[in-house]
């Protein structure tokens, strides 16, 4: 898994040439949809060889529609595995904000000593 994270993974324009780097199986779908459903294998598999991604859809009765939809779905995930955050410029806290931190540190601090019980010993 931490070998596909470092690659780059060139997704073709074509919607033909990314069947051509995938594995396509068809399948009958489970679940509701009855006859149709139980007996047409209209359900689709697409295995990408390259990244070894898995998608399948079995939402509609085409085979065609789920195909289209698997070839959406990996296209989509595909692009999340080869996005890579842009780095992150350091910059420095401007001289007003650390006035402002130090001031309520301060301020925060005097309000805690004042909490404190005095000793009246002490005092006098």
């Amino acid at each position: 898994m931490t070998n596909q994270k470092l690659n780059f993974i060139r997704l073709p324009i074509n919607d033909d040439d990314l069947l051509a780097e995938c594995k396509i199986e068809t399948y009958r779908s489970s679940g509701k949809g009855g006859q149709h459903a139980n007996k047409t294998e209209s359900a689709v598999r697409l295995t990408h060889i390259k990244s070894g991604l898995q998608v399948m859809c079995q939402d509609n009765r085409s085979q065609h529609l789920n195909k289209i939809k698997c070839i959406k779905e990996l296209r989509k995930r595909i692009k999340q595995l080869n996005y890579r955050p842009p780095k992150r410029i350091k910059t420095k806290p401007t001289k007003g904000s650390i006035e402002r931190r130090l001031k309520t540190k301060k301020f925060n601090s005097e309000k805690k000593k004042n909490r404190k019980k005095t000793d009246l010993k002490k005092l006098f």
